[in-house]
């Protein structure tokens, strides 16, 4: 009984990282080939939900500041070719997005978004700063909408003049309540 919990536990962990690794290796072998025929750097900023996690469990992935770090990197590092980013993106963090997008956007030589798939809020604002996008037919662009975060929600009560504080002075003020 104990030998089968090992081989399922092995198989629960191993078999989605093998998985992930050889999609991984086929997409490095298309992006070689994309190179050698276009002339272009490809990069690539692709957020799946893959079962890479304990016992498959999706894990859901989106556009952060490590994105942000590599992506900029990669657009230094090839500052003298022109560039092809793969897109396929649910958007994520607005900053980190907005700062993709402005290095895209100064890179001197020829910038290329191509959407195999989606590019969703974050993702379409990194699109649209590049010169050229190239979407499959079937492939979508969504609209912006920048996702700020929760840190505003708790810094709103302390915003002098804020609507929040506005709202309990008047609650407070009010006989029926």
């Amino acid at each position: 009984m104990s030998l089968f919990f090992i081989l399922f536990f092995l198989y629960a962990v191993i078999y989605p990282q093998s998985q992930l690794k050889r999609i991984r290796m086929q997409r490095m072998a298309k992006i070689k080939a994309m190179e050698k025929n276009h002339a272009y750097k490809v990069l690539t900023m692709i957020h799946r939900r893959e079962a890479i996690s304990l016992f498959g469990m999706p894990a859901y992935q989106y556009i952060d500041e490590e994105d942000a770090e590599q992506i900029l990197r990669w657009i230094r590092r090839y500052k003298d070719y022109p560039l092809e980013l793969i897109l396929h993106t649910p958007g994520g963090q607005l900053h980190a997005s907005i700062q993709i997008a402005r290095a895209l956007r100064k890179h001197p030589k020829k910038t290329r978004v191509i959407i195999p798939h989606y590019s969703m809020s974050g993702g379409t604002i990194i699109a649209l700063a590049a010169d050229e996008i190239v979407m499959d037919k079937d492939a979508i662009i969504g609209p912006i909408e920048p996702q700020i975060g929760d840190f505003l929600r708790v810094l709103t009560p302390l915003l002098p003049g804020s609507m929040l504080q506005k709202r309990r002075k008047k609650k407070q003020k009010t006989p029926l309540l």
